[in-house]
């Protein structure tokens, strides 16, 4: 599961991955980007929840990718590709 792309501190890895998620062309690595883009965003969203400070806005992002993702990985299994 290695996409490529380090891992910055201040919590873009995950945008990152939720776009190599969108983005990835192999229809046979869709389901791995998925899962990692998933793994990072539910780190985030532990790190926020932890984190004291004014979250709201990327806490209500990775609410919004965490359901894109979903809908993303629904497409693939009911479309049958492999």
């Amino acid at each position: 599961m290695r996409t490529g792309i380090s891992n910055p501190p201040d919590g873009r890895y995950w945008r990152q991955l939720y776009r190599a998620a969108l983005s990835e062309i192999d229809k046979s690595k869709l389901p791995e980007r998925i899962a990692e883009a998933e793994k990072a965003v539910a780190l985030r969203a532990r790190e926020l929840f932890q984190a004291a400070g004014d979250n709201g806005e990327e806490t209500e992002a990775l609410d919004d990718v965490m359901y894109a993702l979903h809908a993303l990985r629904s497409n693939y299994q009911i479309l049958g590709v492999s």
